[in-house]
């Protein structure tokens, strides 16, 4: 490989300085195994496939939660309304002794009982991904409300802001 295209090192402050740029929404991810119930806070999560419903989140292997979701074959996604940001630093590893987060259990899964949107899903597949693991979930049960979602971008939370007559857009990627 000649130096014109060889890979070049990517200093881990701008990678996470530049990738922060990306605005997006915050969830919690929770599950059951090895005899425990846990909770993260991810915001590495996305729709992955219409037909059939497919989910994925990226979780780091150095992570707590990694070990208990390569155990197990199921798990919740929350996704979290404006307001909720002390549960998301809850789950991000910052936990407040104070705070009350009620978890309800769906078909045996553990969810965040006051969670926007419960996705339950089955693993479908997992992907080495670095010093990540890609875990693709096949979806079996969904539910929202209409409170708007918490949004993270760069380092900070933040709400969404729409116009209330203002009438959706569903948007085709592909």
């Amino acid at each position: 490989m000649d130096a014109k295209n060889s890979p070049r090192a990517i200093d881990a402050h701008q990678f996470r300085r530049v990738m922060g740029r990306f605005a997006t929404g915050v969830t919690v991810v929770t599950a059951t195994a090895m005899g425990e119930t846990r909770g993260m806070t991810a915001s590495a999560f996305m729709s992955a496939s219409l037909d059939p419903p497919l989910c994925v989140v990226s979780v780091a292997k150095r992570a707590r939660m990694h070990a208990l979701l390569m155990a197990t074959d199921r798990f919740g996604v929350n996704v979290l309304a404006d307001g909720q940001e002390a549960v998301a630093r809850h789950f991000a590893g910052k936990p407040d002794p104070v705070l009350d987060v009620p978890f309800a259990v769906v078909d045996g899964v553990p969810v965040l009982a006051d969670a926007s949107a419960r996705i339950l899903a089955d693993v479908a597949a997992r992907h080495d991904c670095g010093d990540h693991t890609l875990i693709v979930g096949h979806i079996n049960f969904m539910a929202a409300d209409h409170r708007p979602p918490l949004v993270y971008h760069a380092g900070r939370f933040g709400a969404f802001a729409s116009a209330e007559d203002e009438e959706a857009i569903w948007l085709e990627f592909w």
